[in-house]
């Protein structure tokens, strides 16, 4: 019995696409449309954005207020922290080296 070939699909018959199919390699390339200009590309994206901050949940101003406390709280508190840590590691360093 004669083994049959299978093409990259696993259907069985000749392992070659037929002689009447259209190859594309032949085919005459059409020309890809000229790109944009850089002032159709601002356009464009200028009308994005646009359409982006429409789609945006803005805070009210409550919340902006208690979230903008909240981080200058944080600051001071960290800045505080950290400038202690800082006074204590130098006098530490100060008095190793004296």
């Amino acid at each position: 019995m004669a083994k049959r070939k299978t093409t990259r699909n696993g259907a069985e018959g000749a392992a070659t696409a037929p002689k009447n199919a259209p190859k594309a390699a032949k085919q005459s390339k059409k020309e890809a449309p000229e790109a944009p200009g850089k002032v159709e590309q601002f356009k464009e994206y200028f009308d994005q954005s646009i359409v982006e901050m429409k789609k945006v949940t803005w805070p009210t101003r409550k919340e902006a207020v208690a979230t903008s406390a909240a981080v200058l709280v944080l600051v001071i508190f960290m800045s505080l922290f950290l400038g202690i840590v800082d006074l204590g590691l130098s006098k530490a360093i100060e008095a190793i080296l004296s």
